[in-house]
């Protein structure tokens, strides 16, 4: 709960490792509370700080600061005493954050036997870690082990545009 008789401080950014180096310094600078952030659109996000007015400013300001040299700072904003209800909106966005479940991102599938592309994947494009895993993973390419890791690019397409030549299929 959000107590009616604090200031209310906002820092709004662009992109995310401005507003974390602002919150950082404002947490760092008074004896403030940064509650939350939000994400409004493309980049733009939004800090809350809560405090005394005075310590609010002064966080702001250091955060403004630290935002102005770390990335782009957009704006700033200290109200003294809001609204009852702006109390209560910020609430509600609050407690609608900390109840939304995170997103779990998808565990990788095994890789079972993988049918290969219609056509043969150009080796030129990779990176060299996309290169070095697919060599790592192959019981018939020409290099195992520390050899993989120590050839060039240009040698590992080298490798595997003759190794496809070869054995006339196509390499995934």
């Amino acid at each position: 709960m959000i107590e009616q008789k604090l200031a209310l401080g906002m820092i709004e950014t662009y992109g995310l490792p401005a507003l974390i180096a602002a919150a950082d310094a404002a947490a760092k600078t008074a004896d403030v509370k940064v509650t939350m952030y939000e994400k409004v659109d493309a980049g733009i996000v939004t800090v809350y700080i809560w405090g005394d007015v005075a310590a609010v400013k002064a966080a702001v300001d250091a955060g403004a600061d630290e935002a102005k040299r770390v990335g782009k700072l957009l704006g700033t904003q200290v109200i003294p005493r809001p609204d009852p209800s702006v109390y209560t909106m910020l609430q509600s966005v609050q407690e609608r954050e900390q109840t939304k479940v995170p997103e779990q991102p998808e565990a990788p599938k095994p890789k079972e036997h993988e049918e290969p592309p219609a056509t043969a994947p150009n080796w030129s494009k990779m990176t060299v870690a996309q290169l070095r895993e697919l060599a790592q993973s192959m019981p018939k390419f020409p290099l195992a082990g520390r050899d993989i890791q120590l050839v060039s690019k240009a040698e590992l397409v080298r490798l595997f545009t003759e190794l496809s030549a070869e054995e006339g299929e196509r390499l995934t």
